[in-house]
């Protein structure tokens, strides 16, 4: 049985075999008949295919990562028309980039903060993008230092089952320390197997700072170990982030009278006929389809070009720290040069750590080499990629009504106070171009993206006098899909259309950028008049949280610790009001000992509200007594909380503070919850992530818990004893409440949580230490309590006198 089951396979192939070589003897394929069925294949409709020609592209299938199918080919070399006239030699131009030239990284700048640089900068030839950009100082580490850091090593996915190749090594890196180099293979990160780039994360999450590690690896075929002393992470100001784009990607926007604009009106209404024939579809299916096409949209080029994902070549150059890309367009006759030079600090600068260095030179190029002009303008898209930093606690100041998120894009000019833009605005799909119908004398002065405490934003450096306006289009984009849970966090940028040139031969358009990637710290932005993204809230905020962060920063510079400035502003805030809280004091005293007079008069009228509050206001009168004196201080230390809940949120030296050194995890960020211990393993994903209320997180906080404790005690020390069923429900709502602000203090800011802990055990010290008053008669001084007992036995006495003498 078997055997005639392979027989009949066999003779069933080879029949087939011999009907197609039959067909193909008998019936040939015209020529050009191949290419011309592959072009109806990537055609999506026959009735576009008109219009595709006529603006020289052909939109590519959804989703495509290009946006649009390359140009149509030229006609046959036989089909040309024959001239007895020689054949004109071509303009020369230099050879474009080869479509197998390999991706290629490079780094300027160094992550040890001993060298004369701030930051660390990775660069790939892959649409000669900006990939990564992390800052050197001490100061500024990622806030999530249990891994140790080796250094970024591989830029992009590595074959698996033999090894990683490492693909760079940044200077100044405990990698570049232990002297690995591009082109070795790692086996191993200490005892653990290193395959591929998901092996070699997962490798350093095991690992810790300080600690050292032997690197397996192989160099020019020889096994080879060498040993790294891990360090903190550095913050990435920038970084790549999952499949989104890289920074500083640029496109054409227009050559000649083909336009982006018309390929994006050619692809909507191929989607508006797919539409058309689409079954019903689900919300979530829909909103992922628009999301697609959003990004598909925000990617697209003109046909033939790929500038955003071509391998450009680097151009030697005798600048020092500075790389310089090119990519040719022969069809197009033109030449594309972008080159990013890094700012060194000069020698007697090194210790200054707010010398102006943060910053990353940028040059456009786009020459014209050929010998006809053309109009050209090109599409720059800014950097994206920045800190998410405590994504599930974070909150950021917004400058609009529409929210902030935790990557807004910001933009200013004339040097006037920057406008804001939520992710969440960004996402709706609104049209938020700004046109070209600024004036002269209020042309960009930056534009970019901000974060909570970092920010990178592009400036125009122009020529003195120059007023030209460069830019036709400034718009927010986003470059990363959406959350519809978190949209807060979506990954935006920014996106600079420039205005049309026609470019004569041999004819340049030059624009010269700086990128400013650092701190939003007042001292480190000065210089590069951008103090305004820091941003306190509205007037009345900033009057407290700029003096109250001033008053820390005096704090800390004698005692050495945010945590212990705190306190001491804690002190000195209620050391100012012992005043008031005495008064509240004795107010207290008052009320309890006058509870049971309040009991009498509303016994006796009962019946007759305001007959009651007339007995009680007189009563209040006769002993002197103010029912608001216990708010006064409430009032007034509700300043100081605002002051330091913006301090926390905005200035840059709170965050990362510890409470009791760098080394111990827990509350090692006073911007932070202390996170006491990881319960995320326990936890469903909805309840990590931190959105809503009762999403606590995926750390168990210990400093909210002690603040509502606290909180508690002081109600039930201070409150007088309730004597009516409507107080008494009153003070059961108080306790509700309180297990309510727990919920809403989970996540606040340790520092914040020190400030209450602080004040209230204060307080509390007051009200056991303060000597214990009692109302006087009407008019006379307080007395104590010693006093009011001695009075009300002499008057016991005289009453036993008066009934013996009846008697």
């Amino acid at each position: 049985m078997e055997r005639r089951f392979v027989l009949f396979l066999v003779l069933s192939f080879g029949i087939l075999l011999s009907s197609s070589w039959l067909m193909q003897k008998l019936h040939p394929p015209k020529p050009g008949k191949e290419k011309e069925v592959a072009a109806q294949k990537a055609d999506a409709k026959d009735a576009k295919k008109d219009a595709a020609k006529k603006d020289g592209a052909a939109a590519k299938k959804d989703g495509a990562k290009d946006g649009v199918k390359p140009a149509a080919e030229k006609p046959a070399p036989e089909k040309t028309p024959k001239s007895d006239k020689p054949a004109q030699t071509p303009p020369a131009i230099k050879a474009a980039p080869e479509p197998e030239l390999p991706e290629q990284w490079v780094t300027l700048g160094s992550a040890d903060p001993d060298k004369p640089y701030r930051m660390l900068v990775t660069l790939t030839s892959k649409g000669a993008a900006l990939a990564r950009i992390e800052l050197n100082s001490p100061l500024y580490c990622d806030i999530d230092h249990r891994n140790g850091y080796l250094g970024h090593i591989v830029m992009a996915s590595c074959p698996g089952g033999k090894g990683c190749p490492v693909q760079v090594v940044g200077p100044g890196t405990p990698a570049a320390e232990a002297d690995l180099r591009p082109g070795d293979v790692l086996k191993s990160v200490g005892d653990i197997p290193v395959s591929d780039e998901e092996s070699l994360e997962a490798s350093l999450k095991k690992t810790k700072p300080k600690q050292k590690v032997d690197l397996v690896i192989e160099r020019d075929g020889k096994p080879l170990t060498l040993q790294a002393t891990l360090r903190r992470r550095p913050l990435e100001v920038i970084k790549p982030e999952g499949e989104d784009p890289l920074s500083m990607l640029l496109a054409l926007q227009q050559f000649d009278d083909a336009k982006i604009a018309d390929v994006e009106k050619l692809r909507k209404e191929q989607w508006d006929a797919e539409d058309k024939d689409k079954k019903d579809e689900t919300k979530e299916e829909a909103a992922r389809t628009k999301d697609a096409r959003y990004l598909a949209l925000n990617r697209l080029e003109l046909a033939g070009m790929k500038l955003r994902t071509v391998n450009w070549k680097i151009v030697p150059t005798d600048e020092k720290d500075a790389v310089r890309f090119r990519c040719t367009l022969p069809e197009k006759q033109l030449e594309i040069t972008k080159t990013y030079r890094l700012v060194r600090v000069p020698g007697e600068s090194q210790l200054d750590a707010n010398y102006p260095a943060y910053d990353l030179l940028f040059d456009i190029e786009i020459r014209n080499v050929g010998k006809e002009s053309h109009k050209v303008a090109y599409r720059l898209d800014g950097p994206n990629g920045l800190p998410l930093e405590g994504k599930w606690y974070a909150s950021k100041v917004s400058r609009n009504w529409g929210g902030a998120g935790l990557r807004d894009f910001v933009i200013s000019f004339g040097g006037g106070t920057p406008g804001m833009i939520g992710p969440s605005s960004i996402t709706d799909g609104k049209d938020l171009t700004v046109r070209a119908d600024t004036p002269p004398d209020k042309l960009m002065t930056f534009i970019g993206v901000d974060a909570q405490y970092f920010s990178a934003v592009l400036m125009p450096q122009r020529a003195e006098g120059d007023a030209s306006l460069w830019f036709e289009e400034l718009m927010p984009i986003r470059v990363g899909r959406v959350d519809p849970k978190r949209p807060n966090l979506t990954n935006t940028s920014c996106r600079l259309v420039s205005t049309v040139k026609e470019l004569k031969p041999d004819e340049t358009i030059s624009h010269k950028f700086k990128l400013f990637a650092g701190p939003k710290k007042p001292s480190v932005l000065e210089p590069y008049h951008l103090g305004e993204l820091v941003y306190f809230g509205w007037p009345i905020f900033a009057w407290v949280a700029v003096p109250l962060t001033h008053i820390l920063h005096f704090f800390f510079a004698i005692c050495g610790n945010y945590g212990l400035a705190i306190i001491l502003l804690t002190i000195l805030v209620r050391g100012c009001m012992f005043p008031l809280s005495l008064k509240q004091a004795a107010g207290a005293q008052k009320m309890q000992i006058l509870q049971p007079e309040i009991k009498k008069l509303q016994e006796k009228h009962k019946n007759n509200a305001e007959a009651r509050t007339k007995a009680q206001q007189e009563l209040f009168r006769k002993h002197n007594y103010n029912p608001l004196s216990g708010c006064l201080p409430i009032f007034i230390q509700m300043p100081v909380f605002m002051g330091l809940y913006r301090s926390l949120m905005v200035a840059i030296e709170l965050r990362d503070a510890p409470l009791l050194g760098s080394s111990i995890r827990w509350c090692s960020n006073l911007a932070a919850p202390d996170m006491l211990y990881d319960w995320s393993g326990y936890m469903p994903d909805w309840f990590n992530a931190g959105v809503g209320i009762f999403a606590l997180g995926p750390y168990f906080n210990l400093l909210p818990l002690l603040t509502i404790g606290l909180f508690i005690v002081q109600q039930k020390m201070f409150m007088p004893p309730a004597v009516d069923e409507q107080t008494r429900m009153q003070q059961k709502m108080m306790q509700y409440m309180m297990i309510f602000m727990g919920l809403m203090f989970f996540k606040v800011a340790s520092g914040l949580c020190i400030y209450f802990i602080a004040s209230s055990l204060w307080g509390l010290a007051e009200r056991r230490f303060l000597p214990k008053t009692a109302p006087a008669a009407a008019g006379g001084p307080p007395q104590t309590r010693a006093d009011v007992k001695a009075a009300a036995r002499e008057q016991a006495a005289r009453e036993q006198a008066a009934k013996s003498k009846k008697k």
